[in-house]
């Protein structure tokens, strides 16, 4: 089945300034910039990559000019995830919206895996949200409490899949991790939830999946096919929204497959 074309903006983040992780290149993460700019925010790029993010600058501020920044990230590095947050607020005076796209996945069963592999997809996919997290949360809170943070998980996190115990070990742990922070913050008036895509169709999946494979899973859906990245965009947005008020700690599956 061939995927719909995406709506047109309706103005649900108008005057919101919003950060997206992991945002350059043609994945969930620019999708999602996009989107929000469609709905008329502010976005801040981060990225690990830099000339990837200086072409999605320049790409998104053709059409959205002045409302586009980019400050380079590893969400490794502590540092750089202060200098991103900090980037922000020195750029539009504040930060409403923070959204945790950073992941790394992989293909190999547990008996292949070495502790090396498994820290970095920990380290990039869960620490990694953790960090940005705590850096958006402190700033939010420093600006008088209100905001939100939406985290990018994967239907991974409820569902097994051979060759995927890192990645769903740690989307598992962003879902977790999302219910608990919503606790910590709801006295704030910020909200935290989540996504978990089933199947998005990006580049890097051909990277760390066979064809063959990727023709199964989309095969399961209900509609035959992967999700486009502006379908996960749009439930993002929803979320980022005062739509969405009165949700938080949950996790919104983004998929038509079903057991």
């Amino acid at each position: 089945m061939t995927a719909p074309t995406g709506p047109a903006g309706h103005g649900l983040l108008t005057g919101k300034v919003v950060v997206v992780t992991a945002a350059a290149g043609t994945g969930i993460g620019s999708a999602v910039a996009r989107r929000c700019l469609d709905e008329g925010a502010r976005v801040v790029l981060g990225d690990s990559h830099e000339r990837r993010l200086g072409e999605t600058r320049d790409l998104l501020s053709l059409g959205y000019p002045g409302r586009v920044w980019a400050v380079p990230c590893d969400v490794t590095d502590e540092a750089a995830v202060r200098r991103l947050i900090d980037g922000a607020v020195a750029r539009y005076g504040r930060i409403d919206v923070l959204v945790n796209n950073a992941g790394l996945g992989g293909n190999r069963p547990v008996t292949e895996m070495d502790d090396e592999e498994w820290a970095l997809v920990l380290d990039v996919t869960l620490t990694g949200t953790f960090r940005c997290t705590r850096a958006a949360l402190r700033q939010m809170i420093a600006q008088g409490g209100g905001g939100v943070i939406v985290n990018n998980a994967s239907v991974l996190g409820w569902r097994a899949q051979a060759g995927q115990a890192h990645y769903a070990a740690a989307k598992a742990g962003v879902m977790a991790f999302t219910r608990c922070t919503a606790l910590d913050v709801a006295a704030h008036g910020i909200r935290v939830n989540a996504v978990a895509p089933s199947l998005a169709a990006h580049p890097f999946l051909a990277k760390v999946i066979s064809e063959a494979e990727l023709d199964m899973l989309a095969a399961r859906e209900a509609f035959g096919r992967a999700a486009e990245p502006w379908e996960v965009a749009t439930v993002v947005a929803f979320l980022a929204s005062d739509y969405a008020s009165y949700l938080t700690g949950e996790v919104i599956a983004v998929s038509s497959q079903h057991p």
